[in-house]
């Protein structure tokens, strides 16, 4: 990696600097900050890949320098046995080094991946290819073309969902492209080759029916159709009739297993001996309202 060439500028804090090579071993960190492996881990991935794009500050001292910004980039140098990086050398305090610092970490604030996603669109659109934003991210090249396609269809949503990681991005593009038969057979063959399991099935669902009530993007709400034909008048009735048919079924599935527990409850308390079990363990009661079925009371 060469040094790039001394050159002056101006700092808010600091006066003049200049840009050069310096030894690892000759700069302090004065403002230490935990890392996240993972991000640093991609950080010296980019970093042996592509090179370092921003020299780290530093500030000289009576026996050394003092790192002002760059934290990250000095420790992955020193991981990839590199013995020196560039520095932009300022002139500043002591206090004003510890400044510095600190508002440049302040500054770091986190945001959300929706902004990454849209910055991803935005190189897209000024004419990079979905290689080159694969290899300038360091994110996997089907991964970044289905986020855009994502992105130009406006799916928040479904988006949200693939960064939360319980949505694979498989099923999101087929989800954004397709009807509800195409999407219900989707998902069925994604359970059963094992791509979703049950808990996250039931997720995929609702997140299938939020869509479809509300919109892609969790800040429009889909307008309700107005009824201006009699075709339209009859599939509405017959959309209510049927999820009124569902609600009954599950209804008639909650008295029947309701049953169940109160009869199989009856027979056991009936056992002088599962009493005597119940009363050993601690377990002397029960909700009112299951105990006053078991009593037929209700």
């Amino acid at each position: 990696m060469n040094a790039p060439q001394e050159t002056p500028l101006t700092l808010h804090v600091a006066r003049a600097s200049t840009i050069e090579q310096i030894p690892l071993e000759l700069i302090r960190v004065i403002n230490p900050r935990q890392r996240n492996k993972k991000v640093f881990s991609r950080l010296v991935d980019s970093i042996a890949t592509l090179g370092l794009k921003r020299p780290i500050t530093v500030a000289r001292t009576s026996t050394g320098f003092d790192l002002v910004c760059g934290q990250g980039r000095l420790e992955a140098f020193k991981a990839l046995g590199e013995r020196s990086i560039p520095c932009v050398i300022i002139l500043a305090s002591e206090i004003e080094r510890y400044l510095i610092s600190l508002v440049e970490n302040l500054a770091r604030r986190k945001h959300s991946k929706l902004d990454l996603l849209e910055a991803i669109n935005s190189l897209h659109d000024r004419g990079y290819t979905t290689k080159q934003i694969s290899e300038k991210t360091c994110l996997d090249y089907n991964y970044v073309g289905g986020i855009l396609i994502l992105l130009r269809q406006g799916e928040e949503r479904l988006i949200s969902a693939v960064e939360k990681g319980w949505l694979p991005i498989k099923i999101a593009i087929t989800v954004a492209r397709s009807d509800d038969t195409v999407i219900q057979n989707a998902m069925l063959e994604a359970y059963e080759s094992g791509l979703l399991k049950g808990n996250q099935l039931m997720k995929v669902r609702q997140l299938i029916d939020s869509r479809r009530a509300t919109g892609k993007c969790f800040s429009h709400q889909k307008k309700q159709e107005q009824i201006t034909t009699s075709r339209q008048l009859l599939n509405a009735y017959q959309s209510e009739v049927r999820r009124q048919r569902i609600m009954v079924k599950k209804a008639d599935i909650g008295e029947q297993r309701l049953l169940f527990v109160v009869t199989a409850l009856r027979k056991l308390l009936s056992d002088e001996y599962f009493c005597s079990l119940l009363k050993s363990e601690g377990i002397e009661d029960m909700p009112q309202v299951l105990a006053d079925r078991v009593k037929g009371e209700t």
